[in-house]
């Protein structure tokens, strides 16, 4: 069989979200490097399009005038979290590719969050194929199936327009089990370099993003997982740890986003893990998202201590029982307040996903959530608002609502897009407001340990302390006049 060229893409552009660009911390589109060294694997003549760093939707038309290819792959990061929120954003530069294929009358298929929870729009807009969920071996069988001009109605998880020019979406292929069949992201498909540069700008060391794991099995019902499902998968220590060495070595990164939902949950995983490294004598630090359940049980935090782990972001979400109870979360408030303790005497840093305006909450809930924060003082926080995902308990609930608005522009946005106990601006202010007291808290507490031990103080406790001049009056005025009663 003639294999033809494909041309890859991500379909997030970091330059697109203003928020995350501010960072200067990008990451590399991971799904879209497995999916490119799929098709390299299968002996395709592929090409890669890294959309992250670009200014425009058309920066890929030279690409595609220089290539010629026959097939454009649009394909999600599906470990992004930010793209499992389908931004408008996003969304419109992948309608302007798809017109440049369109003038091209190249054949293309597109994977993403938002194109599988809402495949007729895309294939309306000009999509060949629309690949649902989980799409390594989808894309591979598509594209042997469309170079030979054969039927696509028995090719499972795809969504297209039949010989009638009806949509058709076939049932959905079983998520891919044997991860280590996967061939290894080729890290050479993309400039490591230009993110290095990048992320110089910043006040973090350049990281590199892996995943371990794909899916999630708890059931938090506002948490979609339109690409690996609720099953959960993991590669084995052997396949991550060496990634990790190849890394280190190609490309001199010891830094890691260990970008899984859900790191370490599969039993004596981290164990392996933590013994492969020291094998190795690859001495690495990494961060990771996790849950204070699951970290909590046996020898788990100490073993991640170990064995690099700097830093865990904790989806807390808020510090009343009654909502972590309405959103089945299935976590304890006691729980949030162990792990963090226990993740602090080991030395690791702590942050707080924390999300307000969920069904029910009052202003006392929010309380809670404040005083959490200030008591337990992660190293971090990051706020959200509820954000309805389709296909989720929580969706079902108020998509009565989403009328006029049902996607963020970008990850900034946080309007509220259904009837929540206060209005929209409430919960913005709310987001600066708690950013400004834990600023606040942090500067206090810097100040306290520079008053106990003055010969220890750091550039970082000065700038802290000196931040107090604007974050005290600043969260005073604003509780004086919006949140006195919080």
């Amino acid at each position: 069989m003639n294999m033809p060229k494909v041309l890859i893409c991500n379909t997030y552009f970091y330059r697109f979200d203003h928020k995350q660009w501010k960072n200067q911390m990008p990451y590399p589109p991971l799904g879209t490097l497995y999916a490119a060294s799929s098709l390299e694997d299968q002996g395709y003549d592929v090409r890669f399009f890294d959309n992250n760093l670009v200014d425009n939707a058309n920066a890929i038309q030279a690409t595609l005038n220089e290539f010629n290819p026959g097939y454009l792959v649009i394909y999600d990061d599906g470990f992004n979290y930010l793209t499992k929120m389908c931004l408008t954003v996003m969304r419109e530069a992948c309608f302007s590719m798809l017109s440049l294929s369109q003038k091209r009358s190249i054949q293309t298929l597109v994977s993403s969050s938002d194109s599988t929870d809402h495949y007729e729009m895309y294939l309306n807009q000009g999509a060949d194929v629309v690949l649902l969920g989980e799409a390594e071996e989808s894309l591979l069988e598509t594209l042997d199936l469309l170079n030979t001009q054969s039927d696509l109605s028995n090719c499972k998880g795809i969504a297209y327009k039949n010989d009638t020019n009806e949509i058709q979406a076939n049932p959905r292929r079983p998520v891919l089990r044997d991860l280590d069949s996967l061939p290894m992201p080729n890290w050479d498909l993309i400039n490591v370099d230009e993110y290095r540069s990048i992320w110089s700008n910043s006040k973090e060391k350049f990281s590199l993003n892996i995943a371990t794991t794909r899916g999630c099995p708890y059931k938090c019902n506002w948490c979609a997982k339109p690409i690996y499902g609720n099953r959960y998968n993991a590669h084995s220590p052997e396949y991550i740890v060496s990634i990790i060495e190849k890394l280190y070595h190609d490309f001199g990164v010891n830094r890691f986003w260990m970008c899984d939902d859900i790191f370490g949950l599969k039993p004596g995983w981290v164990q392996k893990f933590g013994e492969l490294l020291n094998e190795r004598q690859l001495k690495i630090s990494y961060y990771i998202q996790s849950r204070v359940d699951l970290l909590l049980k046996e020898d788990t935090i100490d073993v991640l201590a170990n064995s690099g782990l700097e830093e865990v972001w904790l989806g807390a979400e808020s510090g009343a029982q009654e909502i972590l109870d309405a959103m089945d979360k299935g976590t304890q408030i006691e729980d949030i307040y162990k792990a963090t303790e226990l993740l602090k005497k080991r030395g690791v840093k702590v942050a707080f996903f924390l999300q307000f305006g969920y069904p029910g909450e009052t202003k006392k809930h929010i309380k809670k959530t404040i005083d959490m924060v200030k008591l337990l003082l992660p190293d971090n926080i990051g706020i959200s608002v509820s954000y309805p995902l389709p296909g989720t308990k929580f969706y079902d609930k108020v998509k009565e609502d989403l009328k006029s608005k049902a996607n963020w522009k970008d990850s900034d946005d946080l309007d509220m897009m259904f009837t929540g106990t206060y209005e929209a601006i409430y919960y913005k202010r709310l987001q600066r407001y708690v950013h400004k007291v834990f600023r606040k808290q942090q500067g206090l507490d810097q100040l306290k340990k520079a008053f106990l031990q003055p010969n220890n103080l750091s550039f970082k406790q000065l700038k802290s302390i000196s931040k107090l001049l604007y974050y005290i009056p600043s969260s005073y005025f604003d509780k004086v006049t919006e949140f006195n009663d919080l």
